[in-house]
């Protein structure tokens, strides 16, 4: 298979929630007017503690400092495993899963903290910029290894760094809520804009009606990893849930965000996942 690595230079942020009034211009701009923005990489998850923002540097540039900003300072890269130049398609299992042993579990042993973005059609496995070289020189035995340059992917060499550390274990929460998995086309933002603004800005007014599932219908359930904000020092967070899971042959979307990390778990999977990642649950109410 391929690893590749995406021409995006990433920033990950977070908007307070009672500061979200100053950012609905720039993020309107970012979501619904894309011929207005050279941003390419975009992604927006709203938590019950803050937006996690992740955007590309021109992106970024459209997010004014403020106290209700914060920034993390790295730089960070998109990776996406690819099976034969194509994104990885679903399989028997789905999400990180699929890729916990081969790219997650390897990174964690090597100290190298990574921040999932889990979408419905592929995982973006985002690495600091500055561990680049320790991520090439682990996954380049398992993988044929690219970087994309002005569209197209040349291959990239490798060197020798070993680093191996234990990772924290940390308490997960499983709340009682129920998440639709959806993709929707760019060119159809348009016609539903009212309905996700209402979604994104007003979520108490969240439609009844919403007619936007996943073709089969299926609920997944929440599983949040960290009893306090994670930061994004540490390793092997991901790779606490998704080895697990990856075991059980469990699907899991994985979805970090600026202070906890989400696993979302599919119906058929989630009565094994609290047996399957062994470690303390605290039940949501």
């Amino acid at each position: 298979m391929d690893l590749q690595i995406l021409d995006h230079r990433l920033r990950v942020t977070s908007i307070s929630k009672n500061g979200l009034v100053n950012y609905t211009h720039p993020l309107i701009k970012l979501i619904f007017l894309r011929n207005r923005t050279r941003c390419k990489f975009f992604s927006l998850t709203e938590t019950p503690e803050n937006y996690t923002v992740v955007l590309d540097e021109e992106g970024f540039k459209e997010l004014a400092p403020s106290e209700h900003l914060q920034v993390e300072s790295s730089i960070w890269l998109p990776l996406n495993v690819a099976s034969n130049g194509n994104a990885s398609s679903s399989s028997q299992a789905v999400g990180v899963t699929k890729i916990a042993k081969s790219v997650i579990a390897p990174l964690a042993q090597q100290h190298v903290s990574v921040f999932m973005l889990s979408t419905y059609q592929t995982d973006f496995i985002l690495v600091r910029e500055k561990d680049l070289s320790v991520v090439i020189s682990t996954l380049n035995e398992e993988f044929n290894i690219f970087k994309e340059v002005e569209g197209e992917y040349v291959p990239v060499g490798c060197q020798d760094f070993t680093n191996v550390v234990q990772p924290t274990v940390h308490p997960v929460l499983i709340p009682l809520n129920q998440f639709c998995v959806m993709s929707l086309d760019p060119d159809t933002l348009p016609s539903i804009a009212t309905t996700l603004i209402d979604v994104l800005f007003y979520s108490n007014r969240f439609p009844a009606d919403l007619l936007f599932t996943s073709s089969s219908g299926e609920l997944w359930r929440m599983v949040r990893i960290g009893g306090q904000p994670l930061g994004f020092d540490e390793c092997g967070i991901v790779a606490q849930i998704s080895q697990p899971l990856a075991d059980g042959d469990i699907s899991a979307y994985y979805i970090s965000t600026f202070s906890f990390d989400h696993a979302l778990v599919s119906p058929e999977g989630f009565p094994m996942t609290p047996v399957a990642i062994e470690t303390k649950l605290y039940l949501g109410k």
